[in-house]
Parts: C-alpha cells; structure tokens; sequence
C-alpha cells in the first residue's frame, strides 16, 4: 500500500461518554490507492491530530468493491505491514522470496526494516473485496533490521456470550496471536451479535481504536458506523459494544509509541534525511541493494514521487481530550 495523500482532512468530532476518557471520532477520507487502477480507499491512520494508535501509524479500509487490485512493486522501511482481508484472496510476493496467498481469516506480516519490496494482487478479475492494511511503527532497535515475513493461517480466538474476537496481532484476555511484532500493540477482529450488548476487556495501559467494518454499534455510548475511526483514549479496562445489527469491528490497541517518527509514500524513519536516503535508494540503478527483487514482475513496479520543497518533520502526539 501508498501513502501518497496531501488533500485536507476532515475535522475530528470530540464525544463524551457518561464517564470515562473522552471518544474522539476521525472521519475516513477517501484516497486513491497509488499504482491501482479504479480503486480507492478509506484512511483513517495516519490524521493531523491522531498520527499514532500504539506504534499503530497507517490504516486503510478496501472496500467492499469488486475491483481488480494491482499493486506493482514498492519499497517500505522501518514498519511491519499487516494485511487482513475479510473477503477476498490476494497474492503477495516480496523480495524476502515470499509468494503466498493470504485469505479471509490469515494474516500476512512483513517486516521491513532497513529495507524490502513488495507487490499485492487480486486474484481473479474485478473480484470481491474488503480488507484492511495497516502498518507498525518499529522502535528504534529493529527499525534498521533484516526484514522478514510470516504468514498466520490461523489466529486464536477469544469469545464471550455475544461476541467472537479473532486476534490477529497481540494478545486480549488470554488469547494470544503468534505474530512477531516488537512493541505491546492488539489487533483483533470482533463480531458481535445483533441485540447484544457485550462487555470487551482492555489493557488500561494501551491507548485503543475501533473501526466498524459491517453493521453499526455504540461504542463506549457513541454511535458508530463503517468509515471514521473512533479513538477511545487510554486508562480504559473495558468497552462496551451495543450491537442493534450484526456488527463487525476491528479494534486496535497498544502501548503509546514514544519515538520520533517521520513517515512519507511507503517510507518511514526517524529524519528527514532517513526519507530522503530511502527514496534515492530506490530511484537508484542499484534498488535491489537494499530493497531486494520482487520476482514475477520484470522491471514493473511504482516509481516514487519527487520530494517535497519542504523539510519533513516528525509527527507528534497532539494534547489528549480530558477525561469526562
């Protein structure tokens, strides 16, 4: 996935619980996804004033569309991508020499660190599709690291009268995901029944994210429906989920992640100069040298954008909303 976008964002809407932190509920925008023809996205991660959930930095929600996805080639520094599609099979091939295809229910995992490529296809034409792609911010001391990949085909799954959570990335309340992450973060995915009204528990030293997927549901008392992200804040131990519908959520979770940061297209690092040294090595003769060959494309693969005239800085965490 890309990370091209310098339109507006909208403005974020502050939403106060009978008790508790603050619900803080950032719209989706629509982006068009760099190197795929006719289909665009819905970000919620990174925002002006949410750049971070945990070491969380990048979300994007696919779909649903039916939609031939063709993402060619392309670098990624520093962060792990996750990818977990709800309907759909894509292909992933990478310079690591992985070619797998992850489905419904897996979980694909790359780690970049100092540097690697990869491509993302569809399989089949104008296919069904809905998913979403994140990226993990990793700390200083695996940031230039040796990067790697692992595919989880079947995550644990926590459940509780009225609720099922598949967790895919860290552990929630004792289900405990395989993937190798390098930060305390949770990622899972929750259904909810329709007329339930389910308690959630949550580790009060993360700071916590809920996306609905299908359905719609109250959230720590807000009403939320598929597109804007709802920040919950940290200090919480639990979260209430009001289902009228069938629901489905993707909740994120994680300790709050305390080093700089400067992210641009599929590159993140610590400076400006880090951005810059990335892109020239992958505009460079010599790419494969530090982003290595993705095999089956040939010289294919998504050119990046010029620099902009301006010194990127690092994005820093805005001032939380009190506590209600």
């Amino acid at each position: 996935m890309t990370n091209l976008d310098v339109r507006p964002e909208p403005e974020v809407c502050a939403l106060a619980p009978a008790h508790g932190p603050v619900a803080v509920l950032h719209p989706a925008r629509e982006v068009p996804l760099g190197g795929v023809r006719g289909m665009q996205v819905r970000r919620t991660l990174p925002q002006r004033e949410l750049p971070f959930v945990g070491a969380w930095c990048f979300l994007d929600e696919m779909g649903p569309q039916d939609v031939d996805m063709r993402v060619l080639p392309h670098p990624h520094t520093a962060l792990q991508t996750v990818t977990w599609p709800l309907v759909g099979d894509i292909l992933h091939r990478d310079s690591v020499g992985s070619e797998v295809v992850v489905r419904p229910g897996q979980l694909n995992l790359m780690t970049a660190g100092h540097g690697v490529s990869h491509s993302e296809f569809t399989l089949g034409d104008a296919a069904p599709l809905h998913g979403v792609q994140l990226w993990v911010a990793l700390p200083d001391a695996v940031a230039d690291a040796p990067p790697s990949f692992e595919q989880v085909a079947a995550p644990p799954v926590w459940e509780a009268p009225g609720v099922r959570a598949t967790v895919f990335v860290g552990a929630l309340d004792g289900a405990h995901s395989p993937a190798r992450v390098h930060s305390p973060l949770l990622g899972a995915d929750l259904v909810v029944d329709a007329g339930r009204d389910v308690v959630v528990p949550l580790q009060r030293g993360f700071e916590h994210a809920v996306l609905v997927l299908d359905g719609a549901a109250h959230v720590a008392g807000v009403p939320v429906e598929p597109g804007p992200l709802l920040f919950l804040g940290d200090g919480r131990d639990e979260v209430h989920v009001r289902a009228s519908t069938p629901t489905r959520l993707l909740l994120l979770g994680g300790a709050p992640f305390e080093h700089d940061l400067v992210m641009w297209w599929n590159f993140v690092g610590r400076t400006h100069a880090d951005i810059a040294a990335a892109r020239d090595a992958w505009e460079s003769p010599d790419a494969a040298e530090r982003f290595g060959v993705v095999a089956g494309h040939g010289s294919d693969r998504i050119p990046a954008p010029a620099l902009p005239n301006v010194r990127l800085q690092p994005r820093r965490r805005r001032p939380r909303p009190e506590t209600a």
